[in-house]
């Protein structure tokens, strides 16, 4: 087949988006597809791989992220030259609305991964006020549902994400849970112990956690949850990979709680040292309420490390507690309870993470690249036979806020 992914980041970017279209486009390369890149710019970034197709970009105010203009003439192009089979958009705005529109003009069919609680990111937007910011989510719900009507199909990371749409959006026909990939070898292959040399942590226990620093990543509960639990653990460090705008308020909180000592912000690490940093660790906990599927996790998991998070919607659809770890309360004691359960028992540790491992084979990248060529053929028939992703009238969905994710 002859794929076009088109996505608002992708590296040097690192995130869960850029590795979900990092996973499969390699998987699927393997298996004689051509999967053609079209993202934002970036800088003096110069790419390695090949069919990688860049638009101009602009900053965001955000600090670490530009956003996509989507306005190519190149592209424009470009694309009728490359004879696609299907157009696969992992994002509905900016790139996203590019791709719908190419694939109207093409006679394409067009698929979308939900990868994003979008809603939960209108505070970005400076109205602070309740009633705006309420009005902001609404506007977001009215707009995905028209943009997911434009879709062929929409592929779904978790079973989460699927019950959500179902209940808000009245999601009723073509769709398809298809998680995000994960190849192993990295995580099994990854050399742990000479990392811990080389940061001086022999002789630490190290919990770990992967995400971009931001408020929707729920971190003020980690660290809270952290300073709770380190007097009893005094050997503990929390190291944070990952970086954004909240970082200097997640140190300054630190160093509030007394624990700027125990806790190191390791910043941007680059994709292929990821795992190492893993598997360097003990165990592995995450705070968010607002993951799609909870990738991070997945990846801990292949690295072999049991898991103390907060039960929300990505996450619950990995951990299955009592197996690879504990889910708890949206709250910092809670948290803490469940690390200190984890840590004071070594021989649970042990059993979780082989668990861990176990379950984390289940999202085998070979497998779920087979799941999605289904989908492709799938939406190829429905586009020939002008067939839509189907939604409930506005009126029939469910309101549901974001926390009954």
């Amino acid at each position: 087949m002859h794929i076009a992914f088109f996505t608002n980041f992708y590296h040097p970017v690192v995130n869960g988006v850029v590795r979900s279209v990092t996973s499969f486009r390699e998987n699927l390369m393997q298996h004689g597809h051509n999967v053609f890149v079209f993202a934002q710019s970036d800088g003096s970034y110069q790419d390695t791989e090949p069919f990688i197709f860049r638009y101009p970009s602009l900053p965001l105010p955000l600090g670490d992220i530009s956003a996509a203009i989507p306005v190519s003439p190149f592209v424009d192009q470009l694309l009728p030259a490359l004879k696609l089979d299907v157009i696969h958009t992992h994002h509905p705005i900016l790139l996203g609305q590019t791709a719908a529109r190419k694939a109207a003009e093409l006679g394409l069919p067009l698929i979308f991964t939900f990868h994003t609680q979008y809603w939960e990111y209108t505070h970005y937007v400076p109205f602070p006020q309740e009633v705006i910011q309420e009005f902001l989510k609404n506007a977001v719900h009215k707009w995905l549902r028209d943009f997911l009507q434009k879709c062929q199909h929409v592929i779904l990371p978790s079973e989460s994400m699927k019950d959500y749409l179902i209940r808000v959006y009245g999601l009723q026909e073509r769709y398809t849970v298809v998680p995000t990939g994960t190849n192993l070898e990295p995580f099994l292959q990854a050399d742990g112990e000479t990392l811990r040399k080389e940061k001086g942590w022999q002789d630490e226990t190290i919990l770990i956690s992967v995400g971009r620093l931001a408020p929707e990543k729920n971190w003020e509960t980690l660290l809270q949850a952290f300073a709770k639990v380190y007097p009893d653990h005094p050997r503990l460090r929390l190291v944070l990979l990952g970086d954004g705008p909240a970082r200097e308020s997640l140190q300054t909180l630190a160093a509030e709680l007394g624990i700027a000592e125990r806790v190191t912000f390791m910043g941007s690490v680059p994709f292929e040292d990821v795992p190492a940093y893993l598997k360097a660790a003990d165990a592995f906990s995450f705070a968010s309420v607002t993951e799609t599927q909870g990738l991070v996790t997945i990846e801990a998991m292949a690295a072999g490390l049991p898991v103390v998070s907060v039960d929300g919607s990505g996450t619950r659809d990995i951990v299955e507690p009592g197996k690879q770890g504990f889910l708890v309360e949206n709250d910092a004691d809670a948290l803490a309870k469940g690390l200190h359960e984890l840590l004071s028992n070594p021989r649970q540790m042990k059993h979780f993470s082989h668990n861990a491992l176990k379950k984390a084979k289940t999202f085998d990248v070979n497998q779920l690249s087979k799941q999605l060529i289904s989908v492709y053929e799938r939406a190829i028939e429905d586009k020939k036979e002008n067939l839509h992703v189907t939604l409930k009238t506005e009126e029939a969905s469910e309101e549901v806020t974001p926390s009954q994710v």
